[in-house]
């Protein structure tokens, strides 16, 4: 059984950092790019950061410069390093898996909670 376990959110001041984790197992890791999602109320989810399965990495524009994304394939997770946190990065974050090698899959954790305020 495939299993996505975010990890890591909570409150934090504006201007602070936070590193979610993405653990995942009962899946051939290194086969899957990781994608980090967000969705806060009243708004579609939308794409924060990537990292392909060769490393690759990909960031929103609202991202650029504060997040970065990471994978541990010995580890089977993904981190995202969130600096300067700013009110509107608050929104349940979702990590999401995305087969590139050798057929079809994509998973999705439940979610953490971020929330930026003082």
């Amino acid at each position: 059984q495939v299993q996505l376990v975010e990890s890591g959110g909570g409150l934090v001041q504006p201007g602070g950092s936070l590193r979610l984790s993405c653990a995942a197992s009962g899946l051939t890791f290194s086969r899957y790019g990781v994608n980090w999602y967000r969705q806060s109320p009243g708004k579609e989810r939308e794409l924060v950061a990537s990292t392909s399965r060769s490393g690759g990495t990909y960031y929103a524009d609202s991202a650029k410069g504060r997040f970065s994304i990471s994978r541990d394939n010995a580890k089977a997770t993904v981190y995202l390093q969130m600096n300067s946190l700013k009110p509107e990065d608050t929104a349940v974050y979702y990590c999401n898996a995305v087969k590139e090698l050798g057929g079809t899959g994509m998973y999705w954790g439940q979610g953490t909670q971020v929330t930026v305020s003082s």
